[in-house]
């Protein structure tokens, strides 16, 4: 492949992964150069396919996914997509060997958001959040192992909690737009009752165990992508407690956030802790 279109692939990801998240970007951007390359190429084939489920209403979402898929298909095949995020994407795949059950599985779970509403139990919501969250977890661990079976094989427990416990804070933070405007529940809690503080209570005491149980794989983490995961665990983990805080009826009236202060002393917690050997 031509290096300069190689470069504009990667470089789109980039873009991609920055115009949607300032925070994740940010936290990319302290990982080892080629990690943090791979790892803006899987944000932007993610985001895409999410994008096209969320917001397309005006298109055709379910042929639009079915061409994005075949798209990616090809490009494997080929080894070249004239899409820069699939491209870049495909030889992120193959360089890091990435399983194709993982990308099949996230593809699953984005259909599954053109004709479900309601996750009406426990298996219905952890089959989705598997396949939406737990495996994006998993390609970023293959890519930070490089290649490594058996520390993959050991992370890979952490790795889905901490994706789980990504996944239900964004959920549970935007609450409001997937009900009103997307009509989606994806907490089975949430079905048929209201968001009250005892509901909330019980989502968000899970999401601080899955939180705890992601931390012992943080620690083992190759020293070269650790800063950044810790950035990211830093800063949903304060976002979560924040959510805490909030009453659940206010959840209904404005997007929680983080403030840029609190964002920048989280990326001085992260670096600090790793340099320091303190994780």
């Amino acid at each position: 492949m031509q290096k300069l279109f190689r470069d504009i692939s990667f470089k789109t990801s980039r873009l991609v992964t920055k115009s949607y998240s300032t925070s994740f970007s940010i936290a990319v951007s302290y990982l080892d150069r080629d990690i943090g390359e791979a790892i803006y190429s899987i944000y932007g084939f993610v985001r895409f396919a999410d994008e096209i489920v969320d917001t397309f209403h005006d298109y055709d979402r379910d042929t639009l996914l079915t061409r994005f898929e075949r798209d990616y298909d090809e490009a494997i095949s080929t080894g070249l997509s004239l899409n820069p995020v699939l491209n870049s994407f495909q030889e992120t795949v193959k360089k890091f060997n990435i399983p194709d059950d993982l990308v099949r599985s996230f593809l699953k779970s984005m259909r599954a958001d053109l004709v479900k509403s309601d996750y009406m139990s426990r298996e219905e919501t952890d089959e989705y959040i598997y396949g939406s969250a737990e495996v994006v977890g998993l390609m970023c661990l293959m890519v930070f192992v490089n290649g490594s079976k058996s520390l993959y094989e050991e992370l890979r427990e952490p790795a889905r909690r901490l994706g789980a416990a990504f996944q239900k804070v964004n959920f549970i933070r935007d609450i409001k737009n997937d009900v009103e405007l997307l009509d989606r529940k994806y907490f089975h809690h949430t079905v048929g009752r209201e968001f009250t503080e005892e509901v909330k209570k019980v989502i968000i005491d899970e999401i601080y165990d899955d939180f705890r149980q992601s931390w012992k794989g943080i620690r083992r983490l190759p020293q070269g992508s650790r800063t950044g995961v810790l950035i990211a665990y830093y800063y949903y983990l304060a976002l979560l407690r924040k959510i805490e805080k909030t009453p659940a009826a206010k959840q209904f009236e404005n997007r929680i956030r983080i403030p840029d202060y609190i964002k920048f002393l989280i990326l001085g917690k992260a670096v600090m802790k790793n340099k320091l050997r303190l994780v």
